[in-house]
């Protein structure tokens, strides 16, 4: 069924606003795989921030052409049936949501990517990204090596003092009582 051109229209301004705010974009095949997994889909992205559009990959080109950082980005890999991952809070979101998808249903195959400064990904490097912790889990790694050491530091003194609390019991009941019991 084919769409109007105010449609179309419509179509390209919402993908240009969504590409020009993308941290990144990962396209996929999608082929063989039902409407209801595909809702399933929408929501698990939803969850992560992650928006799933399904358009015609030629829509996407004129919207590339549109956005400053992707202008210049080679849209020859947009070929066939493709569904578009973007996310512009995180960087590996989008890849990482597929990947999960994939596990499940194998028809989706990854196709490429654009980062959010316009650099083309291959099918490769998307799933190397998606074998990234995710941000948050990233920033939680950073603060726990941060504290690390405030932990150790309040550790040892935290164990000197129970060791001159316990030197100070052994001598107090030493002389107190003779069968002083701790």
């Amino acid at each position: 069924m084919a769409i109007s051109r105010d449609k179309k229209q419509t179509l390209v301004k919402e993908l240009v606003d969504l590409l020009s705010t993308a941290k990144m974009t990962v396209f996929a095949q999608y082929n063989g795989i039902d409407v209801a997994s595909l809702q399933k889909l929408r929501r698990a992205a939803r969850e992560q921030g992650v928006t799933i559009k399904v358009v015609k990959n030629r829509l996407v080109r004129v919207a590339t052409g549109q956005v400053d950082t992707l202008k210049n980005v080679e849209t020859g890999t947009l070929k066939g049936q493709l569904l578009y991952a973007i996310s512009s809070d995180d960087e590996v979101a989008p890849a990482q949501v597929l990947d999960k998808f994939a596990k499940d249903h194998p028809q989706l195959v990854f196709v490429g990517g654009f980062s959010g400064e316009g650099a083309n990904l291959s099918n490769a490097e998307v799933g190397n990204l998606a074998k990234l912790p995710s941000k948050n889990q990233l920033i939680a790694e950073v603060v726990a090596q941060l504290l690390s050491p405030v932990h150790d530091v309040t550790n040892a003194l935290a164990g000197n003092l129970h060791g001159l609390l316990d030197g100070l019991m052994d001598y107090s009941c030493r002389d107190a009582v003779p069968d002083c019991i701790r």
